[in-house]
């Protein structure tokens, strides 16, 4: 039986009325909490965590660098909004190195936070360089109503199924590229979907390049009359690529100049593809202990 979960006043309420408490943490850095540092409550966190830890972040910037190990799965981080809760740092060294917020466990719940990699962000004459907001590793992780802010490469959906749902991620980088998925053969399960989605800014960007050779995207929304770059796939490997967009709209939508290896993909495929079974066939994100209305 799969149940709806609501989160109020430390427990957790049922569709059928029953509750379960869970260990909650403060984190305040005024003091009045049980650590001032997010790092620090998740360190508290046993490891092998079998049970739901609720992590209450309060209003703040906090400027440290956060790593959930992968060791320590379970964990729910939940700040007072997208606009009053962040966590900042400016690493830029290399693209593993440089996120400001790093997971690595499964289970891992983010709502009402801003991940913000702030070197180049607000842009600045510093050299253009990859610049990590967020890395995620472990599998079934959700986010809920958290921002992405950053110079390149924003936010790296690295390995593992996540959904993310009224999230905003934000670059200050003109042009580019929205998306580079990567996937090494035509067998691998993996793709990026973008169901009602906006897509805004300034200047030209395409939808995506591929990463790897059977990169894979399917979007609803979009711009640059071009729409996709071929990257290294080019030269006779562009139809391993596979690249849709479905019923959009808005000024980037007309796909008429669209490059002539856009795939054309069947209603069933489409369908598939979209559904959230894509990532849910064993019904992880419908059993997420938070309310993703």
């Amino acid at each position: 039986m799969v149940f709806q979960f609501f989160l109020t006043n430390g427990k957790w309420y049922y569709s059928h009325h029953k509750t379960q408490r869970f260990r909650t943490i403060i984190v305040d850095q005024s003091g009045k909490g049980n650590f001032s540092s997010i790092q620090a409550a998740i360190d508290y966190v046993p490891k092998h965590n079998k049970n739901w830890v609720y992590i209450n972040i309060k209003a703040g910037e906090y400027r440290e660098k956060v790593v959930i190990p992968g060791d320590k799965p379970h964990i729910i981080l939940k700040g007072e909004a997208k606009r009053k809760t962040k966590i900042v740092w400016d690493d830029h060294s290399t693209t593993d190195q440089s996120p400001t917020f790093t997971v690595l466990a499964h289970y891992t719940i983010a709502l009402c936070i801003t991940f913000v990699n702030s070197y180049n962000f607000p842009k600045s004459n510093n050299p253009e360089v990859p610049a990590v907001a967020a890395m995620i590793k472990g599998d079934k992780c959700v986010f809920y109503r958290c921002g992405f802010q950053g110079m390149q490469d924003t936010l790296w959906d690295n390995r593992g199924r996540h959904y993310f749902k009224r999230c905003t991620i934000q670059e200050v980088r003109g042009g580019g590229f929205i998306t580079a998925q990567g996937r090494k053969s035509p067998s691998s399960t993996s793709g990026f979907v973008f169901k009602w989605c906006k897509v805004f800014g300034w200047g030209s960007a395409y939808l995506g390049r591929p990463w790897r050779d059977y990169a894979r995207s399917n979007f609803t929304y979009v711009v640059n009359p071009k729409g996709w770059d071929p990257w290294e796939t080019k030269g006779g490997k562009e139809d391993l690529v596979t690249f849709q967009e479905v019923e959009n709209y808005g000024p980037g939508a007309n796909t008429t100049q669209r490059v002539s290896w856009i795939n054309r993909m069947s209603i069933h495929d489409t369908k598939e593809l979209t559904s959230l079974s894509f990532i849910d066939q064993d019904n992880w994100v419908r059993q997420m202990p938070i309310n993703l209305k």
